[in-house]
């Protein structure tokens, strides 16, 4: 693998640099640095694990014998390379500071028939989901551990919990979703023909139910919860953190 296709991209960097500008201005004692900071803490923390869910399923395509994937330019962590800017980057973005649920926003173009064999085609699909299982409790075992002043582990605990819930939003088997890419390549021809034809809608569907009713909501929530919890989490800080970040909602 060469080491320019793996070197993380100015933009990337960037992005990491808005979080930690978040991070400190969430220590300063002033409401509106807080909630500023906590808005782009999380946003540009979104971002990054956006970058991070992308560089996942490439690498690991990557691995797996589908080389054009560095060609592509997806293992440089620029987001540009993952995203259409409207239906990537501001409509989940939207979606997230209105609703506070993470719709899935990129997407990498994986040369299927290039990789070796059907165990690795799940991995590639399941490699997305894992990493923001990982960086979930990475975020939940920095909280834990440093016990960091009160507005920035809200901030990192809120960001934690919108890991888990693209987690578990992506690890459902509907078409479009992570997974359904995990156990597609192990179903029947006829399936997978009805799960390319649904590919570009299930995602949507999905949230439309979850926006449009109160019970599939209140199931996805309460089941990301008890992953929150499981890994660590702390719920306080959690909805401390979604009251900063969406502090219009409570005026």
């Amino acid at each position: 693998m060469k080491r320019s296709a793996v070197r993380p991209s100015p933009i990337f960097l960037g992005l990491l640099a808005a979080v930690v500008a978040g991070a400190a201005l969430t220590l300063l004692e002033s409401n509106v640095a807080i909630k500023s900071g906590t808005i782009l803490f999380v946003l540009a923390g979104w971002a990054v694990t956006l970058c991070l869910h992308e560089f996942g399923h490439a690498a690991v395509a990557y691995k797996g014998g589908d080389f054009s994937v560095r060609d592509k330019g997806y293992l440089t962590l620029d987001i540009r390379r993952y995203t259409d800017p409207v239906l990537s980057i501001v409509l989940p973005l939207v979606l997230l500071v209105m609703g506070g649920i993470p719709l899935p926003g990129g997407a990498v173009w994986i040369n299927h028939h290039a990789l070796r064999n059907k165990r690795i085609e799940s991995l590639v699909s399941l490699a997305g989901p894992v990493s923001n299982l990982v960086i979930g409790v990475l975020l939940a075992l920095i909280v834990a551990i440093f016990s960091p002043p009160t507005a920035l582990a809200a901030a990192i605990s809120y960001l934690a919990l919108l890991q888990v819930f693209a987690f578990v939003l992506n690890i459902l088997p509907v078409p479009g979703l992570d997974g359904w890419g995990a156990i597609e390549p192990f179903l029947p021809y006829s399936a997978q023909r009805f799960g390319a034809k649904a590919r570009p809608w299930g995602a949507l569907v999905l949230f439309a139910l979850l926006i449009a009713f109160s019970e599939v909501s209140a199931v996805f929530f309460s089941l990301s919860m008890n992953v929150f919890e499981l890994i660590g989490g702390d719920p306080f800080f959690a909805f401390t953190g979604n009251e900063t970040f969406m502090f219009w909602r409570y005026l």
